[in-house]
């Protein structure tokens, strides 16, 4: 069996091939990125395919028979082609199964809107593939915020717009194995899964930093104007809006979702206590 990961040098990408290997050994596992230089240090074997050409994923998808679609990073409105491009590709090729990395959002109310709009189509072009299906759907990453927390400390708060709305994150590792036991049992197939943990407020996440890293923050709350309007000065118009979207919607409870994940793995999602302490360890060691 040989199962395909595209965006094969991402995080997440990455993560996924490095569980898939633990589960069923690196020969079964082929690695598919844009730039394959970029995934060579992955240790399986790397084909090239732009989400952007068809044509590379007719030659990626030989002999595959599960491949996990990793959701682009692209401007919305490019979104939905791109990943029809694999979709059609999978077909093509007789892949039998596709499996999907979603989103949770708000289709309307929100800045990140446009974003989870692209993720519900494709969710629905994979369930109108024909193949067999599995679609995740992940919850905000918990990994920004420890890697930002320099800047935290520096400012001596944690500075956004989700006021008192909590937020069911997840993190990487965890969502690896999730996409790992998704492709690999075929009791998912047909299941669209919450990929989240425990919903906390941003007060709490504040309070959990400070207890793993001896700090001293405090949430700030700031307007949702205010804060868009600092988003895109530091980060650009599109990527500002989008992260000032996410806590948007924290605000408006659409990251408090029930979570799938012990469903999909049979086991507990980790604390957000867990996650923060295991962040800690891996980047003191």
């Amino acid at each position: 069996m040989k199962i395909a990961v595209t965006s094969a040098n991402g995080q997440l990408g990455s993560s996924i091939i490095k569980q898939l290997i633990i589960e069923i050994g690196s020969e079964n596992v082929i690695g598919i990125a844009r730039t394959p230089k970029k995934a060579e240090h992955l240790g399986v074997e790397v084909r090239k395919g732009d989400y952007n050409s068809r044509e590379d994923f007719d030659q990626a998808l030989k002999g595959v028979d599960k491949v996990i679609l990793l959701s682009g990073m692209d401007a919305p409105d490019k979104r939905i082609q791109q990943h029809r491009n694999v979709i059609e590709a999978a077909k093509q090729n007789g892949v039998r199964k596709i499996v999907y990395t979603s989103i949770v959002g708000d289709e309307e109310n929100t800045a990140f809107s446009p974003v989870v709009q692209s993720n519900r189509q494709t969710e629905q072009d994979v369930r109108k593939s024909g193949l067999q299906w599995v679609i995740g759907r992940n919850g905000i990453y918990i990994e920004p915020d420890l890697e930002y927390l320099d800047n935290y400390i520096q400012e001596g708060e944690i500075r956004n717009c989700a006021g008192e709305g909590r937020c069911a994150y997840t993190n990487r590792g965890e969502l690896a194995y999730a996409y790992a036991q998704m492709l690999l049992n075929d009791k998912h197939n047909g299941q669209t899964y919450n990929l989240v943990g425990e919903p906390i407020t941003q007060e709490k996440l504040a309070q959990l930093i400070n207890q793993v890293f001896d700090t001293d923050l405090t949430f700030n709350s700031i307007s949702f104007d205010e804060y868009l309007a600092e988003r895109k000065a530091a980060l650009g118009d599109f990527i500002g809006t989008v992260i000032a979207g996410i806590y948007e919607g924290i605000k408006n409870g659409v990251n408090d979702v029930p979570s799938d994940f012990e469903k999909a793995t049979g086991r507990p999602h980790q604390s957000p206590l867990d996650m923060i302490t295991a962040f800690s360890i891996n980047n003191n060691s």
